[in-house]
């Protein structure tokens, strides 16, 4: 039976080999005599490369280790081993908060001397919440190893990858490590057939976010705009219309083109409206968790009506897994008509909140959507802005703008989704300076 030896057998060695030395005399066992390994620091200059898309640019800096092994063991064995991260040389940068429980390590150790092995080692992803500018936390990494040869063993950290929110960050010693620990392996039961090199598999895998593009030009197929009469229709759809943004984050500026319809039904002398966009924008660059991403919209008021009015979409009820379709949820709001007469619904100023940060785009031109006719109430929108309600919207045909455009796929660029979580959440990985880690 193959016997696993942790670095906690050292203090129960130590005490058999003492009892063996005084039955059967010194030198018999003084290979098991030894304590456990001690974890001496080990540091040494790294170099990380952030997730592709995210702008930022490969940053070095020094990670401090120690490595817990058993200091005695036997061919046949499997030894468990520690990788304690002391000082991760990290700050999160100012930018977003990494949740708790949101950053795995994954790594390498270097298995040399009287055995060669690559030792896959695995953090959890346990974190306290870290927030920007604070010390990154890393979680201790465990591996195994079956000893397969007599003699001095030797263990030396490798490359790692921190993933914070489904990107990674690779990190790679810019120099020769140090040894972290030393095993001493006596012959026993075991098998001498070397074992095959166990290879780690995290390879960097990063975010393929794809770069916002320019503002797509709109093909003006014009027609003339339809009014909505008040002639007991209560469901009034609008036309969908392509709207170029230039979008602000905590990265910088991105522009695209959405494609945005607006529908209003009408309750009383209000409307309900509803905000949608026409088709999933693009597949998720990275891994985004639940009840992280909320947006919101102020529709602008033109016509015989001034102002805006607010909607509103609910945050993403489940996470959304790297690569699946995002679908933008529904934005809804009560529109109170502050003015008799024609008035226009665009598309205004988006604003997305992610994960502590916000994002907003401003429309470079907008279109109408819809035009209703109204009739004003008391405390209307005319000069301001209506609060945030909503209902659904009707399906009955009406007014607005004729389609602009096809169905663009670069709405959530245009959201800022990908500089404000996917980019964000990559670019918070690691910025490596030096700093000590508290933990």
């Amino acid at each position: 039976m193959r016997r696993r030896v942790t670095p906690a057998d050292g203090p129960r060695r130590a005490g058999a080999a003492a009892a063996a030395l005084v039955l059967a005399g010194a030198g018999v066992v003084l290979g098991l005599a030894a304590g456990p390994a001690q974890a001496a620091e080990v540091s040494f200059a790294t170099r990380c490369v952030p997730p592709a898309g995210v702008g930022l640019d490969p940053v070095d800096g020094t990670t401090k280790v120690e490595i817990t092994a058993p200091a005695t063991a036997k061919v046949g064995d499997e030894i468990d081993v520690v990788w304690k991260f002391t000082q991760a040389a990290s700050k999160n940068p100012n930018i977003i908060d990494l949740p708790a429980n949101s950053v795995q390590p994954t790594g390498t150790l270097k298995a040399g001397g009287a055995q060669t092995a690559d030792i896959a080692m695995t953090g959890p992803r346990e974190n306290p919440a870290i927030p920007k500018g604070g010390a990154m936390v890393l979680s201790d990494m465990k591996g195994t190893l079956k000893l397969t040869a007599v003699g001095e063993l030797t263990l030396t950290p490798g490359p790692y990858t921190v993933n914070a929110m489904g990107t990674n960050t690779v990190c790679t010693p810019t120099e020769t490590v140090p040894k972290g620990a030393t095993v001493t392996v006596a012959a026993g039961d075991g098998t001498s057939t070397p074992t095959p090199t166990e290879t780690e598999s995290q390879s960097p895998d990063p975010t393929d976010s794809a770069t916002p593009t320019d503002s797509a030009s709109p093909t003006d197929t014009a027609s003339p705009t339809s009014t909505a009469s008040d002639d007991g229709q209560t469901d009034f759809t609008g036309k969908a219309v392509d709207i170029p943004y230039t979008c602000q984050s905590p990265l910088g500026e991105k522009k695209a083109t959405s494609t945005i319809q607006i529908n209003a039904k009408k309750s009383g002398g209000s409307y309900g409206l509803t905000v949608q966009f026409k088709n999933s924008p693009m597949d998720s660059p990275a891994d985004i968790p639940a009840d992280s991403v909320k947006p919101s919209m102020d529709v602008v008021l033109g016509g015989d009506d001034k102002g805006s009015v607010h909607v509103e979409g609910p945050t993403n009820s489940a996470a959304i897994k790297s690569g699946d379709p995002i679908e933008i949820p529904d934005m809804t709001g009560t529109y109170k008509p502050g003015a008799t007469g024609e008035s226009t619904l665009s598309p205004g100023v988006l604003t997305i909140e992610a994960l502590g940060t916000t994002t907003t785009c401003k429309p470079d031109k907008t279109q109408v959507s819809l035009t209703l006719t109204t009739k004003e109430q008391e405390g209307g929108a005319s000069g301001g802005s209506s609060s945030s309600g909503g209902s659904s919207s009707g399906t009955s045909t009406s007014g607005g703008l004729a389609a602009t455009g096809a169905d663009d796929h670069a709405a959530l660029k245009a959201l800022g989704l990908v500089a404000g979580t996917a980019v964000l959440l990559g670019a918070a990985v690691f910025t490596f300076m030096p700093g000590r880690r508290t933990r």
